[in-house]
């Protein structure tokens, strides 16, 4: 019970750029598991964010895969053991949005990162949906307030309008830009003054709020402003409540600047006291609860090439109940076979240790040979099946073809294995036996003949195919399924687990199919 309650998992999602790399890094810092944080796009530095270890990544400044962290964190003033802190830090940008998605299967709460200047963007919408099918827990973060932006109130109401979701600030700043002195911990009730530094943590000042010291530290005028501004937040937004954060009706909102490291603290402070231990998973059979004593746990990610090394793969299981045991025989509910795995490790980005056992809400590595798909579930010998970890269908097609004949065998291993990770789909053609990949987005194709080259040594080139959606399909009745595909034969593929699936090349073709064949059900996600 001990080892559930201090465990915290949680993903931190944004709209590219808004910095939640750079938060991801501060947050380590402060967990004292890296002394000097990477600045993620300054040249002069040749350091680089610690969670974009990928060459891509490095070279472009965005995360393209989501990476996982883990540190031990005791806030300032508290005794006993330290919280076990577990972050995803998603890539932002929306070609790799499916990786996001479903990265908030396995975690209990989400920090979303704002900019200050810019406020609500597009993907943030879309990200705060997905919170919300699931009823994820967020924290706001508002950040860059080192940059002039807009007025915190009117932020404040655009979140609740755009994300449809009450807010209740814990902290508020004084001034912003090149006024900006500091921020006001409203759920301590203390001010900290900070120097922006970049690289280290600075000492914090505390001040009482009502003396004149305050007059001297910040001014007179702000000293003012910043006295009406919270009689504002206490008269307009109802006292904080945990309760409803944690059933996801009320977001609480910091401000703060991520690179200079102000406000992160206090972020951090009241997210390991507010946010959720580790929750039950639904899996169809039942609700697992994490204090079960057998293990359960789900494959939710999986990343080829972490050591280009080795040409290793890694498969992400998120433990749900029980405590997971090196060497211990756990049953793979699909294959029906008993595995063991003798080096799981954990993760700090690339650099990763063995582990002996772990907990609920812990994310594990287990090496994978080629055995692992997404989705994939492991027990003690019961047949769960954890569900909610959807492929949406593919918004854009090229077909693949292997560019250098010398290096075919090369070629086919990084496919299927970039394709095993989900980062796009792979269909293959009945009609003339050729390679189709979708992605959601067109960097994607940059990203895998990146991978193919740098990574497998090999080399891919694209060509144009005209399609329109790629959609399963499946009926009851086998003799109208063969009837269909007899009819449909040049646009019938099979994809990586040897469905049907139907490639229509126009919205037409797609809606007449629906009408001449009534029977048949068209899937637009992989899962059903």
């Amino acid at each position: 019970m001990n080892e559930i309650q201090r465990r915290r998992t949680f993903a931190i999602i944004s709209h590219p750029d808004a910095g939640k790399t750079t938060l991801t890094e501060k947050f380590l810092l402060f967990g004292g598991q890296i002394q000097v944080a990477g600045a993620v796009k300054n040249n002069k530095i040749r350091k680089t964010a610690t969670s974009d270890w990928m060459d891509i990544e490095k070279q472009r400044g965005i995360s393209v895969s989501t990476s996982v962290m883990e540190f031990d964190y005791l806030p300032d003033g508290e005794s006993g053991e330290p919280y076990k802190v577990n972050i995803l830090d998603t890539p932002g940008h929306q070609d790799f949005a499916e990786d996001t998605y479903r990265t908030l299967t396995a975690v209990d709460s989400a920090i979303i990162v704002v900019d200050g200047a810019k406020g609500v963007e597009a993907q943030t919408r879309k990200l705060m949906e997905v919170c919300r099918m699931r009823n994820t827990p967020v924290i706001i973060f508002i950040n860059k307030m080192d940059r002039e932006g807009r007025d915190p109130f009117d932020l404040l109401d655009e979140l609740e309008e755009e994300l449809q979701i009450k807010v209740r600030p814990l902290s508020w700043p004084i001034g912003q830009g090149q006024r900006f002195k500091g921020v006001y911990n409203i759920y301590e009730q203390q001010l900290n003054l900070f120097t922006p530094n970049k690289q280290r943590v600075t000492e914090k000042v505390a001040v009482d709020i009502n003396s004149k010291e305050l007059d001297e530290k910040v001014g007179e005028r702000e000293a003012q402003q910043l006295g009406d501004d919270l009689e504002l937040v206490d008269g307009v937004y109802p006292a904080f409540v945990k309760e409803t954060y944690r059933s996801a009706e009320v977001a609480p909102v910091f401000f703060g600047s991520a690179l200079n490291n102000f406000g992160v603290q206090e972020l951090l402070d009241c997210f390991v006291d507010i946010a959720p231990s580790p929750k039950p998973t639904k899996a169809e059979e039942r609700m697992v609860e994490p204090t079960e004593s057998k293990f359960t746990g789900f494959i939710f990610k999986i990343t080829a090439n972490i050591d280009p090394n080795h040409r290793s793969c890694i498969a992400f299981c998120k433990v749900c109940s029980g405590k997971f045991v090196r060497n211990q025989p756990y049953l793979h509910v699909r294959q029906g076979k008993t595995v063991r795995f003798s080096s799981p490790t954990q993760f700090m980005a690339q650099r990763k240790s063995t582990v002996e056992e772990a907990y609920p809400g812990d994310i594990v590595g287990l090496p994978d040979n080629g055995i692992f798909k997404i989705g994939d579930t492991l027990t003690e010998g019961e047949l769960l099946h954890f569900r909610g970890l959807p492929s949406f269908s593919p918004l854009l097609f090229k077909y693949i073809e292997n560019d250098d004949p010398m290096k075919s065998k090369q070629f086919q291993k990084g496919l299927d294995q970039l394709m095993d990770e989900g980062v796009a789909q792979l269909f293959v053609n009945q009609f003339n036996g050729r390679k189709v990949v979708g992605t959601v987005g067109q960097l994607q194709f940059e990203v895998i003949q990146y991978r193919l080259e740098h990574e497998y040594n090999a080399k891919c080139r694209w060509e144009p195919v005209h399609l329109y959606k790629a959609c399963w399909v499946e009926a009851d009745d086998v003799t109208e399924l063969d009837n269909f595909k007899k009819r449909k034969y040049q646009y019938m593929a099979k994809d990586t687990e040897g469905r049907d699936v139907f490639l229509a090349d126009s919205s037409y073709v797609l809606s007449m199919a629906q009408q001449d064949f009534k029977n048949i059900r068209f899937h637009f996600t992989s899962e059903f």
